[in-house]
């Protein structure tokens, strides 16, 4: 996704202050909570507050990977993407273009069953509200 954004500044915003996303997209996302650690570092973990296909959800995560290159990978450990994914990642890739930044969101997942659906309301979920 191309985002007319400095990379700078939204790979920040994900990994550093992902509690002011919520007051950016006041309608899908209610809260982000630092559970243990300190945002923006390995090792830390938050809790997500949000509404995804009409449903409040909660969802606890993990910061796994934090590269030079501005690559963002979390995984999910707690909550209601659990009832239908296991090992659930999300990695966050933002790459500076001048005044455009290109963002891109890939989703490591397994079913939980094969008639569990394909995380695709996610992933729009991602695109639209976080970028």
């Amino acid at each position: 996704v191309d985002i007319k954004s400095s990379g700078d500044l939204f790979h920040e915003l994900v990994l550093s202050k992902p509690h002011e996303i919520s007051n950016i997209s006041l309608e899908k996302v209610h809260a982000c909570v630092l559970h243990e650690g300190q945002f923006g570092k390995t090792g830390s973990i938050i809790c997500w507050h949000y509404t995804l296909g009409g449903k409040k959800c909660v969802a606890k995560e993990i910061i796994e990977v934090i590269e030079e290159d501005k690559l963002m990978r979390f995984k999910v450990i707690e909550g209601d993407l659990l009832d239908d994914y296991q090992n659930l990642r999300a990695s966050c890739h933002v790459i500076p273009k001048g005044e455009v930044t290109t963002v891109t969101w890939i989703l490591e997942f397994e079913k939980i069953h094969d008639d569990k659906p394909y995380p695709t309301e996610l992933m729009d979920f991602l695109i639209v509200e976080i970028g």
